[in-house]
Protein backbone atom coordinates (compact mmCIF):
# COMPACT_ATOMS: atom_id res chain seq x y z
CA UNK A 1 0.00 0.00 0.00
CA UNK A 2 1.61 3.35 -0.89
CA UNK A 3 2.35 6.04 1.06
CA UNK A 4 3.14 10.06 1.54
CA UNK A 5 0.62 12.32 0.24
CA UNK A 6 -2.21 11.71 -2.43
CA UNK A 7 -1.52 12.24 -6.03
CA UNK A 8 -3.39 14.70 -8.43
CA UNK A 9 -4.03 11.31 -10.51
CA UNK A 10 -5.03 9.49 -7.40
CA UNK A 11 -8.15 12.54 -6.33
CA UNK A 12 -8.91 12.74 -9.86
CA UNK A 13 -10.34 8.75 -9.01
CA UNK A 14 -11.54 10.04 -5.90
CA UNK A 15 -13.68 12.63 -7.53
CA UNK A 16 -14.69 9.95 -10.18
CA UNK A 17 -15.83 7.63 -7.96
CA UNK A 18 -17.99 9.89 -5.84
CA UNK A 19 -19.66 10.86 -9.02
CA UNK A 20 -20.35 6.90 -9.53
CA UNK A 21 -21.53 6.79 -6.19
CA UNK A 22 -18.93 4.13 -5.08
CA UNK A 23 -18.46 3.81 -1.20
CA UNK A 24 -14.91 5.24 0.49
CA UNK A 25 -13.78 1.73 1.30
CA UNK A 26 -14.37 1.01 -2.45
CA UNK A 27 -12.67 4.17 -3.81
CA UNK A 28 -9.69 3.55 -1.69
CA UNK A 29 -9.23 -0.47 -2.80
CA UNK A 30 -9.22 1.13 -6.15
CA UNK A 31 -6.27 3.51 -4.92
CA UNK A 32 -4.90 1.33 -3.37
CA UNK A 33 -4.86 3.30 0.04
CA UNK A 34 -6.70 3.21 3.73
CA UNK A 35 -10.18 4.26 3.42
CA UNK A 36 -9.73 6.81 6.46
CA UNK A 37 -6.96 8.56 3.88
CA UNK A 38 -10.40 9.00 1.16
CA UNK A 39 -12.34 10.18 4.27
CA UNK A 40 -10.31 13.12 5.31
CA UNK A 41 -9.50 13.43 1.64
CA UNK A 42 -13.36 13.91 0.76
CA UNK A 43 -14.83 15.39 4.40
CA UNK A 44 -11.63 18.42 4.32
CA UNK A 45 -12.25 19.11 0.81
CA UNK A 46 -15.51 19.93 -0.08
CA UNK A 47 -17.62 16.68 1.15
CA UNK A 48 -19.02 14.05 -1.36
CA UNK A 49 -21.37 16.36 -3.28
CA UNK A 50 -18.55 19.07 -3.24
CA UNK A 51 -15.22 17.38 -4.08
CA UNK A 52 -13.04 18.81 -6.61
CA UNK A 53 -9.99 17.02 -7.78
CA UNK A 54 -7.71 20.37 -8.88
CA UNK A 55 -9.49 22.45 -6.39
CA UNK A 56 -8.27 19.97 -3.42
CA UNK A 57 -4.94 19.69 -4.79
CA UNK A 58 -4.13 23.06 -4.99
CA UNK A 59 -5.93 23.53 -1.20
CA UNK A 60 -3.10 20.57 0.10
CA UNK A 61 -0.64 22.51 -1.76
CA UNK A 62 -0.99 25.55 0.34
CA UNK A 63 -1.73 23.75 3.86
CA UNK A 64 1.56 21.93 3.10
CA UNK A 65 3.29 25.33 2.25
CA UNK A 66 1.49 26.98 5.01
CA UNK A 67 3.14 24.63 7.56
CA UNK A 68 6.33 25.12 6.42
CA UNK A 69 6.48 28.37 6.65
CA UNK A 70 4.77 28.55 9.91
CA UNK A 71 6.42 25.64 11.68
CA UNK A 72 6.02 27.31 15.11
CA UNK A 73 9.29 26.05 17.37
CA UNK A 74 7.00 25.60 20.25
CA UNK A 75 4.93 22.78 18.97
CA UNK A 76 7.79 20.88 17.90
CA UNK A 77 9.81 21.19 21.16
CA UNK A 78 6.43 19.96 22.56
CA UNK A 79 6.09 17.52 20.28
CA UNK A 80 9.77 16.21 21.37
CA UNK A 81 9.43 16.59 24.85
CA UNK A 82 6.38 14.51 25.36
CA UNK A 83 8.24 12.07 22.94
CA UNK A 84 4.77 11.80 20.86
CA UNK A 85 5.39 11.63 16.53
CA UNK A 86 3.96 15.09 15.41
CA UNK A 87 2.79 14.22 12.19
CA UNK A 88 1.19 11.11 13.36
CA UNK A 89 -0.63 13.24 15.70
CA UNK A 90 -2.01 15.68 13.59
CA UNK A 91 -2.87 12.86 11.19
CA UNK A 92 -4.94 11.65 14.00
CA UNK A 93 -6.34 14.98 14.90
CA UNK A 94 -7.30 15.39 11.44
CA UNK A 95 -9.55 11.62 11.80
CA UNK A 96 -10.75 12.28 14.95
CA UNK A 97 -12.42 15.99 13.60
CA UNK A 98 -13.75 13.94 10.21
CA UNK A 99 -15.53 11.78 12.45
CA UNK A 100 -16.79 14.52 13.89
CA UNK A 101 -17.99 15.99 10.89
CA UNK A 102 -19.89 12.35 10.01
CA UNK A 103 -21.39 12.77 13.28
CA UNK A 104 -23.20 16.00 11.74
CA UNK A 105 -20.55 18.73 13.62
CA UNK A 106 -19.50 21.51 11.14
CA UNK A 107 -16.19 21.30 10.10
CA UNK A 108 -14.82 24.33 11.50
CA UNK A 109 -15.89 23.18 15.18
CA UNK A 110 -14.88 19.72 14.40
CA UNK A 111 -11.57 21.09 14.10
CA UNK A 112 -11.30 23.36 17.28
CA UNK A 113 -13.20 20.38 19.54
CA UNK A 114 -10.55 18.06 18.06
CA UNK A 115 -7.20 19.96 18.62
CA UNK A 116 -8.79 21.12 22.33
CA UNK A 117 -9.67 17.37 23.09
CA UNK A 118 -6.20 16.23 22.28
CA UNK A 119 -4.16 18.29 24.60
CA UNK A 120 -3.60 16.36 27.56
CA UNK A 121 -4.47 19.67 29.91
CA UNK A 122 -7.81 19.66 27.94
CA UNK A 123 -7.51 23.37 27.20
CA UNK A 124 -6.54 26.26 24.75
CA UNK A 125 -6.67 29.98 24.11
CA UNK A 126 -8.17 31.46 21.22
CA UNK A 127 -4.39 32.47 20.25
CA UNK A 128 -3.38 28.65 20.40
CA UNK A 129 -6.34 27.37 18.53
CA UNK A 130 -5.33 29.96 15.43
CA UNK A 131 -1.94 29.31 15.33
CA UNK A 132 -2.78 25.27 15.53
CA UNK A 133 -5.30 25.51 13.02
CA UNK A 134 -4.11 28.17 10.91
CA UNK A 135 -7.19 29.86 10.78
CA UNK A 136 -8.26 33.98 11.73
CA UNK A 137 -9.53 35.08 15.25
CA UNK A 138 -12.84 35.29 14.05
CA UNK A 139 -13.22 31.35 12.63
CA UNK A 140 -12.35 30.39 16.20
CA UNK A 141 -14.91 32.92 17.97
CA UNK A 142 -17.78 31.39 15.93
CA UNK A 143 -16.49 27.83 16.29
CA UNK A 144 -16.51 28.15 20.27
CA UNK A 145 -19.58 29.86 20.37
CA UNK A 146 -21.39 27.08 18.55
CA UNK A 147 -19.45 24.76 20.61
CA UNK A 148 -20.45 26.68 23.38
CA UNK A 149 -23.94 26.25 23.28
CA UNK A 150 -23.78 22.61 22.32
CA UNK A 151 -22.17 22.42 26.04
CA UNK A 152 -18.97 21.18 24.24
CA UNK A 153 -16.65 23.21 25.88
CA UNK A 154 -16.79 25.85 28.35
CA UNK A 155 -14.59 29.12 29.18
CA UNK A 156 -12.59 29.60 31.96
CA UNK A 157 -9.66 32.33 32.98
CA UNK A 158 -6.41 31.17 33.52
CA UNK A 159 -3.65 32.83 36.33
CA UNK A 160 -2.62 35.24 33.20
CA UNK A 161 -6.56 36.38 33.11
CA UNK A 162 -6.51 34.47 29.92
CA UNK A 163 -9.98 33.38 28.62
CA UNK A 164 -8.65 29.18 27.67
CA UNK A 165 -11.33 26.97 26.36
CA UNK A 166 -11.82 23.86 28.32
CA UNK A 167 -13.19 20.15 27.18
CA UNK A 168 -14.53 18.45 30.33
CA UNK A 169 -14.57 15.18 31.25
CA UNK A 170 -18.83 14.78 31.01
CA UNK A 171 -18.92 16.62 27.70
CA UNK A 172 -20.48 13.39 25.93
CA UNK A 173 -22.24 12.28 29.13
CA UNK A 174 -24.15 15.92 28.53
CA UNK A 175 -24.17 15.20 24.82
CA UNK A 176 -25.68 11.48 25.00
CA UNK A 177 -28.37 13.03 27.70
CA UNK A 178 -29.16 15.85 25.17
CA UNK A 179 -29.99 13.72 22.48
CA UNK A 180 -31.76 11.57 24.58
CA UNK A 181 -34.31 14.27 25.66
CA UNK A 182 -34.17 15.63 22.04
CA UNK A 183 -35.51 11.96 20.67
CA UNK A 184 -38.52 12.98 23.73
CA UNK A 185 -39.44 15.83 21.92
CA UNK A 186 -39.35 13.69 18.64
CA UNK A 187 -41.71 11.30 20.58
CA UNK A 188 -44.07 13.57 21.68
CA UNK A 189 -44.63 15.30 18.42
CA UNK A 190 -45.01 11.95 16.65
CA UNK A 191 -48.17 11.13 19.53
CA UNK A 192 -49.98 14.60 19.03
CA UNK A 193 -50.13 13.42 15.49
CA UNK A 194 -51.63 9.89 16.36
CA UNK A 195 -54.78 11.66 17.87
CA UNK A 196 -54.34 14.06 14.82
CA UNK A 197 -54.60 11.64 12.30
CA UNK A 198 -57.15 9.53 13.87
CA UNK A 199 -55.97 5.90 15.75
CA UNK A 200 -56.19 2.78 13.30
CA UNK A 201 -55.45 4.80 10.17
CA UNK A 202 -52.24 3.59 8.58
CA UNK A 203 -50.03 7.06 9.22
CA UNK A 204 -50.87 7.12 12.58
CA UNK A 205 -50.08 3.48 13.37
CA UNK A 206 -46.60 4.39 11.71
CA UNK A 207 -46.69 7.88 13.90
CA UNK A 208 -47.12 5.35 17.01
CA UNK A 209 -44.10 2.42 15.82
CA UNK A 210 -42.10 5.74 15.73
CA UNK A 211 -43.03 7.07 19.10
CA UNK A 212 -42.67 3.63 20.87
CA UNK A 213 -39.19 3.41 19.34
CA UNK A 214 -37.68 6.33 19.84
CA UNK A 215 -39.30 5.88 23.44
CA UNK A 216 -37.35 2.92 24.10
CA UNK A 217 -34.03 4.17 22.81
CA UNK A 218 -33.84 7.31 24.71
CA UNK A 219 -34.68 5.78 27.81
CA UNK A 220 -32.06 3.31 27.05
CA UNK A 221 -29.33 5.63 25.80
CA UNK A 222 -30.26 7.88 28.94
CA UNK A 223 -29.94 4.93 31.69
CA UNK A 224 -26.79 3.76 29.80
CA UNK A 225 -24.91 7.16 30.34
CA UNK A 226 -25.88 7.62 33.79
CA UNK A 227 -24.68 3.97 34.37
CA UNK A 228 -21.23 4.69 33.02
CA UNK A 229 -20.74 8.12 33.37
CA UNK A 230 -18.02 7.22 35.68
CA UNK A 231 -16.11 5.64 33.41
CA UNK A 232 -15.40 9.09 32.02
CA UNK A 233 -13.10 10.37 35.44
CA UNK A 234 -11.32 6.76 35.41
CA UNK A 235 -7.41 7.66 36.06
CA UNK A 236 -5.72 5.99 33.49
CA UNK A 237 -4.69 2.19 34.53
CA UNK A 238 -6.99 2.64 37.66
CA UNK A 239 -10.42 2.95 38.68
CA UNK A 240 -12.33 6.62 39.11
CA UNK A 241 -11.08 7.46 42.21
CA UNK A 242 -7.33 6.83 41.26
CA UNK A 243 -7.20 3.19 42.59
CA UNK A 244 -6.08 0.09 41.03
CA UNK A 245 -8.06 -1.43 39.35
CA UNK A 246 -8.68 -5.20 40.55
CA UNK A 247 -9.12 -7.47 37.34
CA UNK A 248 -7.27 -10.70 38.37
CA UNK A 249 -9.24 -13.46 38.91
CA UNK A 250 -9.56 -14.88 42.23
CA UNK A 251 -7.21 -17.52 43.24
CA UNK A 252 -8.57 -20.89 45.64
CA UNK A 253 -8.97 -19.80 48.96
CA UNK A 254 -7.05 -20.79 51.75
CA UNK A 255 -7.67 -22.56 55.11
Amino acid sequence: MPGGRLTQQERQQIALGLADGLPYAEIARRIDRPTSTVTREVMRNGGPAGYRADLAHRATERRTQRRRQAAPRDAQASARADGRDAEAVRAYEESFATVLIQSGMPKMMARVQASISLTDEGSLTAAELARRLQVSPASISKAIAFLEGQGFVRRERDERRRERYVVDDDIWYESTMASARALLQIVETARQGVEVLGRGTPAAARLENIARFLDFVSESNARAAEQAREVLHMKPGGSSDGTAADTAEPGPERA
